[in-house]
């Protein structure tokens, strides 16, 4: 215990000396250029004319607030600029992510995990990398989405569901994990005590573009999907030098782009649906196994996964098992490093720009992670099925 908790705060006070000396990557040049459009035009102005703001309006709100204390003499004097600001969140929530998890295991006997695990997780490079320099929200939906989990292994229906509402207004992407909590309570009777709070909470936070401008906040927010050709499966169509397989954007893709990117997102909302029905009888403890399943296929499959996502999954991949963790960390971290150091042109890391010409470089790293994600993927499910057949793919009969 006592070295898993000077694992984080000493991770806490790294994170701190690198965001208070360094100015991060491009999305820290975004978030001040969407603040500076909140502040002088407002919410649905900056979502009707920049689709590339695809965030919820609570990260808008701070955006906006954030960009006016920049301004400020007070807090531009005392280091308190918005790159600063951007990351300070991220590297608090990760220190309560890190207590909540050993609070967990230390209130519930079933949840083991490593003491060399968790002072890994404490200290882990991803997490020190991402948090500590990238600059963007990844860090605060993760604190969110865990208590939504630690909230429902110790069945209390009402706060997961307002935990996970909390985490969709950070990001949109743990909207995908609804049907796992859904079906989780659903199977205990518990229905409205989960979906009350969560809906609630959705649209009183969502009630500005939900009643004002409905449409470019489902354009922007909902719709997004990411970068194609930077991982997994686009990244090795994009190798074929195919033309229509070969532009890399996040939006208005080339038609067969298009088609290829809808397929994989409705392969990933299937099979989420499918692991939540089939495990939703097992227990808690198996529940946070069936989150690091949906993380890890979503990574495996998705169009496109940025470099900050790589923490989305990781205490998750944690409770299912700290030697597949040990292994996603190790080549998580070498994706993480040379995207940073080819985009910060080497060390001192101080400004990260990546640029089309760029990714070409540092793209390659991103199979190993995805290798390794695929890889234990496949593991695991063989060992399921040698255990249970009724955990086929071909069946579809529920794990009971």
């Amino acid at each position: 215990m006592f070295w898993i908790l000077c694992a984080g705060l000493l991770a806490f006070a790294v994170k701190l000396i690198i965001a208070s000396n360094t100015f991060g990557t491009n999305d820290v040049v975004a978030f001040y250029e969407f603040g500076k459009s909140l502040h002088q035009h407002g919410l649905q102005w900056t979502y009707e004319n920049d689709i590339s703001f695809n965030h919820p309006p609570v990260t808008a709100y701070y955006l906006n607030a954030i960009y006016q204390l920049d301004h400020r003499v007070f807090f531009r004097e005392h280091g308190l600029t918005f790159p600063f600001l951007i990351r300070l969140p991220g590297i608090i929530a990760d220190l309560i992510t890190l207590f909540a998890l050993l609070w967990l295991t230390r209130q519930d006997k079933r949840i083991r995990i490593p003491s060399w695990a968790l002072i890994l997780f404490a200290f882990s490079p991803v997490s020190v990398m991402v948090t500590g320099f990238h600059g963007n929200t990844d860090p605060v939906m993760v604190m969110f989405l865990v208590f939504a989990a630690i909230f429902t292994v110790r069945f209390k229906p009402a706060l997961a569901g307002l935990m996970l509402a909390l985490s969709c207004q950070i990001k949109i992407v743990p909207l995908l994990l609804l049907p796992v909590f859904f079906f989780f309570w659903n199977a205990r009777g518990k229905t409205l005590s989960f979906t009350l709070p969560f809906i609630i909470t959705s649209a009183l936070l969502w009630i500005e573009p939900l009643t004002r401008f409905p449409s470019f906040f489902i354009r922007n927010v909902l719709s997004y999907g990411s970068f194609w050709g930077i991982w997994g499966i686009t990244y090795w169509l994009r190798l074929t030098n195919f033309p229509q397989l070969g532009l890399v954007t996040s939006h208005d893709f080339p038609p067969w782009e298009n088609f290829i990117v809808t397929f994989l997102k409705i392969f990933i909302i299937c099979a989420v649906f499918m692991i939540a029905w089939r495990r939703r009888k097992l227990d808690e403890n198996a529940f946070l196994n069936s989150i690091a399943c949906v993380w890890m296929v979503f990574f495996i499959f998705s169009p496109g996964v940025c470099v900050q996502y790589m923490v989305w999954l990781a205490p998750f991949v944690l409770f299912l098992s700290p030697t597949f963790y040990a292994w996603l960390a190790a080549s998580s971290s070498l994706f993480v490093f040379f995207f940073y150091n080819v985009t910060a042109g080497g060390l001192p890391w101080y400004v990260a720009i990546s640029t089309n010409r760029l990714n070409r470089i540092w793209t390659p790293w991103t199979v190993w992670p995805w290798i390794v994600l695929m890889l234990g993927l496949l593991v695991m499910w063989r060992d399921a099925t040698a255990k249970d057949r009724s955990l086929r793919l071909v069946s579809l009969r529920e794990v009971v």
